[in-house]
């Protein structure tokens, strides 16, 4: 098994721990450090083309090649697509996870668009893409990841695997939905300055009120929301969020301090904005404790409402 984008060996450590030769390609230094602290064999490297040779001439050919969450940050989709077709075996499958543009459009999820990002995909891309370099889908899955994701089941275009049911249904409802055309996309810029505009206002009626407004969580999305909307510390006060390695620093651009939960738990707020909403059933849960002073969850994508 290779796994590009492998991280800190989160997903290889199990492959390892089951006795299956696996490796990880992973350019960050720092991740990668962390997975060979595990046992699990690294190459820090961008994967495309010429590695993809590299590993067939050493032998390491695979089996299964696992993408998750990578196909959007790489900027040649391309390469990337031939390099997938030489590295694996004859019989070999490759799957792919990435956020839905299906999902993104319809539930207008703009703040998943960040510089990171490259390409958002739907399903008729990515066979495309497979296709021009002798790659076919087979197999498609639905996640709920990332506020809907699909997993892409591939192998070789002369595998004699059959086509699923599921994939055709998938291609039919982007189709149905206009993703084929600009149809999709024509009211998308009016509908998210309606999110901008309702949170907004929102915000300023209980800052007029006397009301003390939080937000949890300092993820990329919630960056990405808080200075499209023009959000600075005269309305939100403060991001909680659990990680160490984010509290004491500042959300770039807004200016936010970032700060651990129990500030959350001693100021008591009025009103909680969770940011990363793609996690917002797990973080209300993990708030629930908010609602013992009268404070209140709320969300802003896909729409403004209380949790």
């Amino acid at each position: 098994m290779v796994e590009v984008a492998s991280n800190d060996g989160y997903l290889l450590k199990n492959m390892l721990n089951a006795g299956i030769p696996c490796l990880g390609i992973e350019p960050t230094d720092s991740t990668a450090s962390v997975a060979e602290s595990k046992g699990i064999p690294v190459i820090r490297k961008f994967f495309g083309t010429d590695l993809a040779e590299s590993l067939v001439h050493m032998g390491k050919a695979a089996d299964l090649i696992v993408c998750n969450n990578v196909l959007a940050h790489v900027p040649d989709i391309n390469d990337f697509a031939k390099g997938l077709k030489i590295a694996l075996k004859s019989e070999g499958t490759i799957t792919l996870e990435f956020p839905h543009l299906l999902q993104l459009i319809k539930h207008c999820q703009f703040d998943t668009v960040y510089h990171e990002h490259y390409s958002y995909l739907s399903l008729n891309v990515v066979e495309t893409v497979f296709k021009a370099v002798g790659l076919k889908v087979f197999d498609v899955d639905e996640l709920d990841t990332h506020g809907g994701s699909l997993r892409v089941f591939a192998c070789h275009e002369e595998d004699q695997r059959s086509l699923s049911d599921n994939r055709l249904r998938i291609l039919k409802e982007e189709e149905e939905f206009g993703l084929l055309s600009s149809q999709a996309f024509s009211d998308f810029q009016e509908r998210v300055l309606e999110i901008k505009l309702n949170l907004v206002g929102f915000l300023v009626q209980q800052k007029k009120d006397g009301k003390r407004i939080a937000a949890y969580g300092a993820a990329a999305k919630g960056n990405t929301l808080l200075n499209y909307c023009g959000i600075h510390s005269d309305l939100i006060s403060y991001v909680v969020d659990a990680s160490p390695y984010k509290q004491g620093l500042y959300m770039p651009g807004s200016h936010l301090p970032i700060v651990d939960e129990q500030v959350l738990r001693d100021d008591k707020p009025d009103y909680v904005l969770v940011l990363p909403w793609n996690l917002v059933n797990e973080i209300v849960v993990q708030l629930d404790y908010v609602r013992e002073w009268g404070g209140r969850l709320l969300r802003a994508v896909p729409r403004l409402e209380m949790m």
